[in-house]
């Protein structure tokens, strides 16, 4: 995983991920190359987060929670990966989901499109 090394929300999102039995290895970029590195794993501009991240050959951009990323390893879609867009309270790291605002897990295709995932409402 790829993130600024001064990112609270980033560490906490990781928290979640290996308490979900994910491990994660970290590595610190200033804003310029985590930017580029976005940008060189697939993620369009308008999909970018905080934090990008890998797994089997997926990107996971920003606080996409633990069940979305299992079920995206379930079924395999042919795509880049997943993303938060923003960073958006409530969801994973970013605060507690019992008062999280509404937001949307997005699958990224190849072509850079992207579709509705998963919905999350307000609570």
């Amino acid at each position: 995983m790829a993130k600024d090394p001064n990112c609270g929300c980033c560490t906490a999102w990781i928290e979640i991920i290996e308490a979900d039995g994910f491990a994660a290895t970290v590595e610190l970029l200033d804003y310029d190359a985590l930017q580029a590195h976005k940008v060189t794993s697939g993620v369009p501009e308008n999909m970018a987060s905080c934090h990008t991240a890998h797994v089997e050959g997926y990107v996971i951009e920003g606080h996409v929670p633990p069940a979305d990323i299992r079920r995206l390893l379930a079924d395999r879609p042919e795509a880049v990966g997943l993303a938060v867009p923003d960073m958006p309270y409530g969801s994973p790291g970013m605060g507690p989901e019992a008062e999280r605002e509404a937001y949307v897990v997005y699958l990224i295709r190849q072509d850079g499109s992207a579709e509705v995932f998963q919905s999350y409402p307000p609570v």
